[in-house]
């Protein structure tokens, strides 16, 4: 099935995306660094579809097959907590962008993601104006329109029961990577959309991981310690409550579902960094500079990462550190941030370490990615 992916970044949810059966007849991408990343990763076969600049400036006219599924991740500056929150009054805000890319090529489904800070109070007006375009894209914003009338228009067509415009069903969903198996506590929005004369009855992948299940790894079976050959630890305190809780919901039966991963579940098999057997594994290079204060205490080994994040004035060194056992932290090298990405062993990236660092953060995990393309390619195979 065909693709086209926007806003592709170091290519996260494209390389999933590909993985799951769809084949990208273009890739648009501005940031450079990001565009040789791609490059770089020919056997993924994404450097012959690169488009280097604005996705403002790209001709969709210029792919003549028919596509199946548009994707992408508009930039979050506008909506994140950690930004300046202008969202539509911020220049960055590329979701216009991704819908005249709907508007032009009528796929028969889109994938859009961004961060849960879209979904504020102060954003729920533009959350669902975002929506409502998604949904009836062919009812364009007229050029000095404000996008208070223009959302009243479509919520005045919405109304109506006679719709004979491009249409969408809509899904908005919002997902926690950890619960889909991802080493890490990210927080994310998905919209997704299937075009209305697809007869479809799609619903967004079921969580296959959850916390209550790693609670009881670790504190009831004691399974984990066993699994990393550690030393059993003691219940602390502030978890004690939740183990007790999780006991009496259980009692015999642990939970069905899997645990989630933690960082020290996804550096499995790495060598130390700072040992010399590191030189043969990929972009596994110890950085050195690492140090805890307010705000920024690191991500615990035996817990799932926080989010990595890319940071509007350089990487967030909170959420890009591992907390040891005994308090010390480091900063992740590129090859455990992409496993905490879900990158394979194998893809490369290009930039400085600071560089990969905000491709990573701005990443959609790639197995992620590659779990809801796969629902969605079998849903349009139906």
């Amino acid at each position: 099935m065909n693709s086209i992916e926007l806003f592709s970044g170091g290519g996260g949810l494209a390389l999933g995306l590909v993985k799951s059966g769809f084949h990208h007849k273009a890739i648009v991408e501005l940031n450079k660094n990001a565009c040789k990343t791609i490059r770089l990763n020919s056997a993924f076969d994404f450097g012959k579809c690169l488009y280097e600049g604005s996705v403002v400036n790209f001709d969709y006219k210029v792919i003549t097959a028919d596509i199946d599924l548009i994707s992408g991740g508009p930039p979050c500056q506008p909506f994140s907590l950690g930004g300046k929150a202008k969202g539509n009054e911020d220049s960055r805000d590329m979701f216009p962008q991704a819908i005249r890319a709907i508007r032009e090529k009528r796929p028969k489904a889109f994938i859009f993601e961004n961060v849960k800070g879209l979904m504020r109070k102060s954003f729920s007006d533009y959350f669902e104006y975002i929506t409502l375009q998604l949904q009836y894209p062919s009812l364009s914003k007229d050029i000095d329109e404000p996008w208070q009338l223009h959302k009243s228009r479509l919520e005045h067509y919405h109304a109506q029961s006679d719709h004979t415009q491009l249409e969408y069903k809509v899904t908005c969903k919002l997902v926690n990577a950890a619960d889909y198996g991802i080493p890490q506590k990210r927080e994310r929005i998905f919209f997704i959309g299937f075009r209305s004369d697809i007869d479809q009855d799609w619903v967004f992948p079921t969580p296959t991981h959850s916390e209550e299940s790693l609670i009881w790894d670790k504190w009831v079976s004691r399974e984990y310690w066993k699994r990393h050959d550690l030393p059993m630890q003691i219940v602390q305190e502030k978890m004690s409550k939740k183990v007790d809780k999780i006991r009496q919901k259980y009692r015999l039966s642990k939970p069905q579902s899997l645990p989630w991963l933690t960082v020290r579940d996804a550096l499995s098999g790495l060598p130390d960094c700072e040992h010399e057997d590191a030189n043969n594994y990929n972009q596994h290079v110890f950085k050195g500079g690492a140090k805890i204060y307010p705000g920024h205490t690191g991500s615990y080994i035996d817990e799932p990462s926080k989010a990595l994040k890319a940071g509007a004035h350089g990487v967030p060194g909170g959420e890009n550190m591992i907390r040891f056992e005994d308090g010390s932290v480091r900063y992740y090298t590129v090859r455990e941030s992409a496993r905490i990405q879900a990158f394979p062993d194998d893809f490369r990236f290009e930039g400085s370490w600071g560089e990969v660092m905000r491709q990573l953060g701005n990443a959609v995990p790639a197995k992620l990615a590659e779990q809801i393309g796969l629902s969605i390619f079998t849903e349009l195979n139906k």
